[in-house]
């Protein structure tokens, strides 16, 4: 591949097994120095002591990052009763205790208010923006906020396990912005024992998987090797929630330059978003019309 002054051309999805202990960003500079890439950017932010699927996107595939946030992802997920924290899992100081243990009827009857369309409030500590500050900055100086509750779908929540009295495990399904810690504090006040997690796990987002991912050390091992290029995943994955529509010759050229252009797809209606395949790879997505694709990215 080739390469500028700035690093190499590189694009694709490299499907990241994060540990604890790290943060999204690290990961992402890591991944971006392990390829020597020019741009890297990741689709959902893990909290530090999360492990997990974090998909990160080099190059071109940066482009596809929005459609991979805005898609369904898996969380794995440990609730420990008896006690609130400042952060809402187990990095921050406990606040509050509680002698109280509900019984598995008691977390299985209040679980369905937690699915389908749900109002969720953020915790104290995190990326949510106040007043043009991040929440965790004001949190870490000691500021208390009434944050916004915000729409949230979950698509699924079930108890998997219940290893005893003080802790649930929980698997959830659900779309962006989700926050399994405000999930956990709310349980954990609805059953009135309080509760925060303890342990946090993404099994998958999107189209990509915790099977699918590679670990930190082996990006260390194989950093700017030809092996570490065979992890790469194509860019067209990150579209796999879009309809693809096949552009003709002439359309291909035409979009290239960010111009409505010819397809032929079938199943979609005036005003569906697509994306827009020539020769078996994706060159534009956008907005079908009629027979074309009005592009609002293009991939080069």
């Amino acid at each position: 591949m080739a390469r500028g002054k700035k690093g190499r051309v590189v694009s694709g999805w490299l499907v990241v097994d994060k540990p604890a202990g790290i943060t999204s960003s690290a990961v992402v500079n890591k991944v971006k120095w392990a390829f020597s890439a020019q741009k890297a950017g990741h689709a959902g932010t893990l909290d530090p002591a999360a492990t997990g699927v974090l998909a990160v996107a080099l190059g071109e595939a940066t482009k596809t990052v929005p459609y991979v946030t805005d898609a369904l992802k898996c969380y794995r997920f440990t609730v420990n009763f008896g006690a609130a924290t400042t952060t809402d899992d187990a990095e921050g100081a406990v606040i509050a205790t509680s002698a109280s243990r509900p019984s598995d009827g008691e977390i299985q009857a209040a679980l369905p208010a937690f699915r389908g369309d749900i109002q969720q409030v953020p915790p104290q500590f995190s990326a949510v923006k106040v007043d043009g500050e991040r929440a965790y900055d004001l949190a870490r100086g000691g500021e208390e906020m009434d944050l916004v509750a915000r729409a949230l779908w979950v698509d699924r929540l079930e108890m998997t396990a219940r290893p005893d009295a003080d802790h649930v495990e929980l698997e959830m399904v659900c779309g962006k912005g989700g926050y399994v810690r405000s999930i956990a504090r709310d349980l954990g006040r609805v059953l009135g024992c309080l509760g925060h997690v303890q342990v946090l796990r993404r099994e998958w987002s999107g189209p990509f998987t915790a099977a699918q991912g590679i670990s930190l050390d082996e990006i260390d091992r194989l950093a700017k090797t030809d092996e570490l290029d065979g992890w790469l995943k194509p860019l067209e994955l990150g579209l796999g929630d879009l309809p693809e529509v096949r552009a003709t010759p002439e359309g291909a050229v035409r979009l290239g330059h960010g111009n409505p252009g010819m397809v032929i797809g079938t199943g979609l209606t005036y005003g569906d978003e697509a994306w827009a395949s020539y020769e078996g790879r994706a060159i534009a997505v956008g907005t079908y019309r009629g027979g074309e694709l009005h592009p609002a990215r293009v991939f080069n």
